[in-house]
């Protein structure tokens, strides 16, 4: 075999295996999970969070992880951490009982906003984690 048809096949190998790991990625980042972990990690800072401003802060993380920029209840002035994730979690997830858990953790995360007192904020940024673990 000639060296031009090694150095195509070679080519093509590369090619078909980087395509393989882009369909791999993809299909990861289109179920949410990076999302969901990332939402997670933030309902965490909520929940050891000292003042609550930070709870609030980390709470909208959560929210914009789990509803994405096009979603109700996005705050694009929180800042997005998910941000070129995807299209929020809960669009992103098709398993029925996932998506369920990720619109329980949104309440848990929306009702800890609605609070000024910090130990119902974080007490509503643990139960978020909780949810958000649980469906991971």
């Amino acid at each position: 075999m000639g060296a031009r048809k090694r150095t195509f096949r070679r080519g093509l190998v590369v090619a078909l295996a980087c395509a393989l790991v882009m369909v791999g990625v993809t299909a990861w980042a289109a179920d949410g999970e990076e999302e969901i972990a990332t939402a997670a990690e933030h309902a965490e800072l909520a929940a050891n969070g000292t003042e609550i401003v930070d709870v609030h802060s980390h709470l909208s993380h959560v929210v914009n992880c789990l509803v994405g920029p096009d979603g109700v209840g996005f705050n694009a002035g929180a800042g997005n951490p998910c941000k070129g994730m995807g299209a929020g979690a809960i669009a992103d997830t098709a398993d029925p009982d996932k998506r369920s858990a990720l619109e329980d953790a949104l309440t848990h995360a929306l009702s800890g906003l609605g609070s000024q007192d910090i130990v119902t904020a974080k007490d509503a940024a643990v139960r978020t984690q909780v949810t958000l673990d649980s469906a991971m």
